[in-house]
Parts: C-alpha cells; structure tokens; sequence
C-alpha cells in the first residue's frame, strides 16, 4: 500500500469550488507551497490535509489486460443542423446590440473558442497573480528596481503592499457634568471610550480596531 496525503481547497469566488488533490505522502504540496489559484483566478484557501491510502499493484498491464475505458455514446438531435441559418444578438458592451446571421457550426465554434480564451485568461491572470507577489516581495531589496517596476508596468501590475500596524495616540482634554443631575459616581472611562473615536484622513490607512486605555483624572 502506498500512502498519500490529501490537500482540499475551497474557492473564495462566486464559482465556490471544492478543489482536492492526492499527493504521496512525503513529498507536501510543491515545495511546500499551500497557495492555489482556482480556474476561476479566485484564491482559494486551504481547509484541510489528511492522509489517504491508494491501492497499488506491481502487476502491469499487457496487451492480454487493456484497461478498460467507456466512453459515453453522443446522441445526436434528429432535428440538429449545423448548415442552419441562425440570427441572434451581438452584444458589444454598452453600445446598442446589434443582429448577426450566421451557420450553427460557425456559432458552435465561436462559443468553443470564447470558452477557450477565457480558460486561457484566467490561467494568465493566475500567472501575472504570481508574478505580483515575487515582485512585491523582493522589491524592497532587489539591487534592480527599475527592471522590476518595468515588468510590472508591462503587466499593468500595482506594487502595493499591506500590512498591519499599531500606534499610540494620548489625548487631554476636560470632561464637565452637573453634579446636581447626575447620579452615583461618574464612571469618567466609560465616558471618554463611549466618545472618543479614531478616524484616518489618508486614504491608504485603514482603522480597524481601536481601545481606549489608561483613562485618569488628573
């Protein structure tokens, strides 16, 4: 028995897709890497990796004992005619669509071709995806930025990196109540956590989280 490990994705796009593949054990996802891109050009994440158990047999296979294969029969439509004319919708982005008549077989491989180009797509945006993250990393020490930022211009690629941080900020300032309206004691802390709040006015931070600590009366 040979032993293998089983890696399982699931897709973060719309198509939410259960991608699995069995490795044998010992070897990890390639070099280690746990990424994956879905057809899709979705990341995915990663959910599990356990092991699995595929049988093996060191008995060949000969002339005598062809794997067995079946391929399902295509039943084709009495009434299918490639030679029909057809007339149909062209849509080009937001200008007015426009009508187009042509051969069921010129459509048919159309359809096949656009299915193509967009595999292809989505297997160069996957590429380029890779590309960002090399670039992205090495930029900072890299000894030649200028051919980098060239290859990233030419991928219309953003150099941009994030990540997160944490930053002090003391504030004073005079809190003042009627002492004569108010009842109990004044829980001066939950006073300045209910109203104070942190806000950026750069556009490339993002808040968020924040506490409000070490409140004295002074």
């Amino acid at each position: 028995m040979t032993h293998y490990q089983k890696y399982t994705w699931v897709c973060t796009g719309d198509c939410d897709a259960l991608i699995e593949y069995t490795i044998k054990d010992g070897f990890g996802w390639p070099n280690g890497v746990m990424q994956l891109t879905c057809p899709c050009n979705s990341r995915c994440t990663l959910v599990s990796v356990e092991d699995a158990t595929i049988p093996y047999t060191d008995t060949p296979l000969t002339k005598e004992e062809p794997m067995e294969t079946e391929t399902p029969a295509v039943t084709v439509p009495d009434t299918y005619n490639a030679n029909l004319l057809v007339t149909y919708k062209v849509i080009r982005g937001y200008s007015d669509a426009e009508y187009a008549t042509d051969k069921v077989a010129s459509i048919e491989w159309d359809l096949h071709n656009g299915r193509q180009s967009q595999k292809t797509v989505g297997v160069l945006n996957g590429k380029i995806d890779a590309v960002k993250d090399i670039i992205t990393e090495a930029y900072a020490d890299s000894e030649d930025q200028e051919t980098l930022r060239a290859i990233a211009e030419a991928l219309s690629i953003e150099l941009i990196r994030e990540f997160e941080f944490t930053a002090s900020i003391e504030v004073s300032g005079t809190y003042s109540y009627n002492i004569l309206e108010e009842f109990g004691d004044l829980d001066l802390e939950s006073e300045v956590t209910d109203a104070l709040f942190a806000d950026s006015q750069n556009g490339n931070i993002e808040i968020t989280d924040q506490e409000v600590c070490n409140v004295s009366e002074r």
